[in-house]
C-alpha cells in the first residue's frame, strides 16, 4: 500500500479521535467553562449534527472536486478548529468548532473514500479502503483512551492540540501523494444525483436508518457519561477512564467484526440474538456499575449490522451510501448524549445515561421485530416496502 494511503488513515484517526474523545474529558472540560456535565455532553451532539448536515451536502457537492485541494482543504479547516477549541475560553464557541469541525470531517471523508480507490490497482481497492477506515477502528482502541490520559495529565486543551498536529503530517502527504490532475473519469459511471437521491425515500431504507440511529443513540448515550460512571459510581481514580475506553473500544471492534462477517452471510441471527442483549446490557451495567468489572463487559454488535444494512438498501447510491449511513448514526450520536444528559440531574445519577440506553435499545427493537424479515432483507418483505 502506498505511503499516502496511511496519511490518509493517519487523518481518518484523529478526525476518528476527535468524534469520540469527548468521553474521557466531558469532567474536565465542564468544569474549566463553568457548565455542567450535562450541557458538557451536549459537544458531542454538535459534532453529531455537524456530521449530519455535512455528510449528505459534502458528499453531493465534493462528488466531483478535484481531490488534491478538497483534501487539504477539508483536512486544514479541521485541524484549524480544533487549534480554535484548544484555546476557547467559552463554551459557545467550543460548541461552534465542534460543529465546524464535524462538516470539516464528512468533507474530508466524502473525498478521500474516492482518493484512496484512486491510489492502488482497480483489485487493490477493497484493501485499501480498509486501510483508510481503519483509522477510525484505531481511534476507538487507541486514540480515545490516549487523549483521556493526556487529558487527565496535561489538560483538555492538551488533546485538542494533539489532534491538531496529527493533521500536519497527513496535510504533507495529501499534497506529496495525491495526484494533482482531476480524474475526470471518476465522473463517469455513477448514477445522476437525483437517482442517488431518490433512493433515500425508499421505506425500507428509511426503517434500517432509523434503527441504526436508535441503536446510536444508545452507544453514545452511555459511552458520552461513562467517565462520571467509573470515577463516581465505581469510586475509581481518573486513570481508569482510559482502561475502561480502552476495553469499550476493543469490545466494540470484535462486535463489528463478528457481526459483520455473519451479517453478510446470514443477518437474521445477529439481529435477533443481538439486540436483546443490548436490552439486557445497559440496565445490567446500570445495575453492576458499582462493580468495576461490570463497566468494561459492553460489547457493541447491532450498530454493525445495522450500518451494513443501510450500505446495502443503499446499494443504488454509491456516492452517497456512505452519507446515508453517516447521517442516520449520527442522528443518533446527537439525540442519544441530549437524552441521556437530561437524566444526570435526576435521582438517578450518573446511572440516568445507562438506563436511557435501555430505553432506546427498547424502542428500536418495538419498531423492528414486526418489520424483522424487511430489516434482515429477506426477500418476501421487498413487497411491502
Amino acid at each position: 500500500m502506498p505511503l499516502p494511503l496511511y496519511l490518509l488513515a493517519l487523518a481518518v484517526f484523529a478526525m476518528g479521535t476527535s468524534e469520540f474523545m469527548l468521553a474521557g474529558l466531558l469532567p474536565d472540560i465542564a468544569l474549566d467553562l463553568g457548565v455542567t456535565v450535562g450541557t458538557a455532553g451536549s459537544l458531542t451532539s454538535a459534532y453529531a449534527i455537524g456530521m449530519i448536515v455535512g455528510a449528505p451536502l459534502v458528499a453531493a457537492s465534493a462528488r466531483n472536486l478535484p481531490r488534491r485541494p478538497a483534501l487539504l482543504g477539508f483536512l486544514l479547516v479541521f485541524a484549524a478548529a480544533h487549534a480554535v477549541g484548544a484555546v476557547s475560553t467559552s463554551f459557545a464557541l467550543l460548541f461552534c468548532t465542534r460543529v465546524v469541525a464535524a462538516l470539516a470531517n464528512a468533507g474530508f471523508l466524502a473525498v478521500a473514500l474516492t482518493a484512496a480507490a484512486a491510489l492502488v490497482p482497480p483489485d487493490r481497492k477493497g484493501r485499501a479502503l480498509a486501510v483508510l477506515l481503519s483509522g477510525t477502528t484505531l481511534a476507538t482502541i487507541a486514540g480515545v483512551p490516549g487523549g483521556a490520559v493526556l487529558g487527565t495529565e496535561l489538560g483538555w486543551q492538551a488533546t485538542f492540540w494533539t489532534v491538531t498536529a496529527l493533521c500536519l503530517p497527513a496535510a504533507v502527504g495529501i499534497v506529496v501523494g495525491v495526484p494533482a490532475e482531476h480524474d475526470a473519469r471518476g465522473a463517469t459511471g455513477k448514477p445522476a444525483l437525483r437517482t442517488e437521491l431518490s433512493r433515500l425515500t425508499r421505506p425500507r431504507l428509511i426503517l434500517v436508518m432509523l434503527l441504526g440511529a436508535l441503536v446510536n443513540a444508545a452507544t453514545f448515550g452511555g459511552l458520552t457519561f461513562l467517565a462520571p460512571v467509573v470515577t463516581g459510581t465505581a469510586g475509581l481514580g481518573e486513570l481508569w477512564v482510559p482502561v475502561a475506553l480502552v476495553l469499550f473500544g476493543t469490545g466494540s471492534f470484535v462486535g463489528v467484526t463478528v457481526a459483520g462477517r455473519l451479517s453478510d452471510r446470514n443477518p437474521g441471527p445477529v439481529v435477533t440474538v443481538a439486540g436483546p442483549l443490548l436490552l439486557i446490557g445497559w440496565p445490567a451495567l446500570a445495575v453492576l456499575a458499582h462493580r468495576p468489572v461490570a463497566l468494561f463487559t459492553l460489547v457493541f454488535v447491532l450498530g454493525s449490522t445495522l450500518i451494513a444494512r443501510v450500505l446495502h438498501e443503499a446499494a443504488g447510491a454509491p456516492t452517497m451510501a456512505g452519507a446515508y449511513a453517516t447521517a442516520a448514526l449520527n442522528v443518533g450520536a446527537a439525540v442519544g448524549p441530549v437524552a441521556a444528559g437530561a437524566t444526570l440531574g435526576t435521582g438517578a445519577g450518573p446511572l440516568g445515561p445507562l438506563y436511557v440506553s435501555g430505553l432506546l435499545i427498547a424502542t428500536a427493537l418495538l419498531i423492528g421485530f414486526p418489520f424483522l424479515r424487511v430489516v434482515t432483507g429477506a426477500r418476501s418483505g421487498e413487497a411491502r416496502l
